[in-house]
């Protein structure tokens, strides 16, 4: 299984996904998401989950940043900005629910909240699980929820990877 997304040229990630971009919520958070197809998942999939993770937040929060997380996806691609206009599939809570967030509300965090490096350009990872099974979980899921409804439900994991210039506002 392996993904890929015509949103990432070169390893670097078009500036519309982020703080670059030009869509935003009312929390001036970057909403319009990042695209990605699916290819050669296994015959015995039933569904996928996904976290768009930034690991280099880390020096900046004290914890790796959740930019997006997603579950029961049960087709193999999400065309660019499906986060705020899809509704065929389950969208957790990402980091901008926490107080380094302003603690913007659950419901808002529940969908792609972009990306925003301050301090350097960052690599993001986009994790893809195809599962066994549809998950037992409701939109505002938590990430913890997420790891313990796929537990032992892995039927395979693919990783795309993607650098976001350092924004400057």
């Amino acid at each position: 299984m392996y993904i890929s997304s015509v949103g990432i040229s070169n390893g670097i990630i078009e500036k519309k996904y982020g703080g670059y971009g030009t869509n935003f919520n009312k929390n001036n958070i970057p909403t319009y998401s990042l695209p990605f197809k699916i290819e050669e998942a296994p015959k015995n999939t039933i569904s996928f989950a996904f976290i768009l993770e930034d690991k280099d937040a880390y020096a900046v929060t004290g914890f790796q940043w959740i930019h997006w997380l997603g579950a029961n996806l049960l087709r193999n691609e999400l065309k660019e900005n499906e986060s705020q206009t899809a509704a065929d599939f389950i969208q957790g809570a990402n980091s901008w629910i926490s107080i380094q967030g302003n603690q913007q509300s659950r419901k808002q965090s529940s969908y792609y909240g972009g990306m925003t490096p301050p301090d350097k350009s960052h690599t993001y990872e986009l994790h893809v699980f195809a599962l066994d099974k549809k998950l037992c979980i409701e939109n505002g899921f938590y990430l913890n929820e997420l790891w313990k409804q796929m537990d032992g439900h892995i039927i395979e994991e693919a990783v795309l990877k993607g650098i976001y210039e350092k924004v400057s506002f």
